[in-house]
C-alpha cells in the first residue's frame, strides 16, 4: 500500500475533522500531495493540494477558508483540517501523490476514508 488515509467519521454540521495520509516506507519521490473527494452519484473532485518542497497550497472554491492542508515531510504525512463542515462535504475522501509536476495527474492513491456530516 503506497498511501494510507485515516481520520474520517461522522460529525455534526459546523464541526471539525482532521484527515491524515501517510506514505509509510515510501520509495517514490513526492512533488505534491492532494486530497480529493467523491460524493454518491457525483464525480470525484479536487479539494486541496500542497507542494512538497515549499508548502504552497491550492484549494477548491467550495472549501477555501474552511479547510487547511498541511504536511510533515519527516513523517511523509499530509493532513486536511476540515472546519465548519457542511452536509455537502459528505463524501469519501482520497489522498493522492504526484511524483512529478504534471497538471491533474496523480500517480499514487490511498484508499478512501468516509466523512459524513449530519445536520
Amino acid at each position: 500500500v503506497q498511501l494510507q488515509a485515516s481520520g474520517g467519521g461522522l460529525v455534526q454540521a459546523g464541526g471539525s475533522l482532521r484527515l491524515s495520509c501517510t506514505a509509510p516506507g515510501r520509495t517514490f519521490a513526492i512533488y505534491a500531495m492532494g486530497w480529493f473527494r467523491q460524493a454518491p452519484g457525483k464525480e470525484r473532485e479536487f479539494v486541496a493540494g500542497i507542494r512538497w518542497s515549499d508548502g504552497d497550497a491550492l484549494y477548491s472554491d467550495s472549501v477555501r477558508g474552511r479547510f487547511t492542508i498541511s504536511k510533515d515531510n519527516a513523517k511523509n504525512t499530509v493532513y486536511l483540517q476540515m472546519n465548519s463542515l457542511k452536509r455537502e462535504d459528505t463524501a469519501v475522501y482520497y489522498c493522492a501523490a504526484q511524483s512529478a509536476m504534471r497538471v491533474g495527474v496523480y500517480d499514487y492513491w490511498g484508499q478512501g476514508t468516509q466523512v459524513t456530516v449530519s445536520s
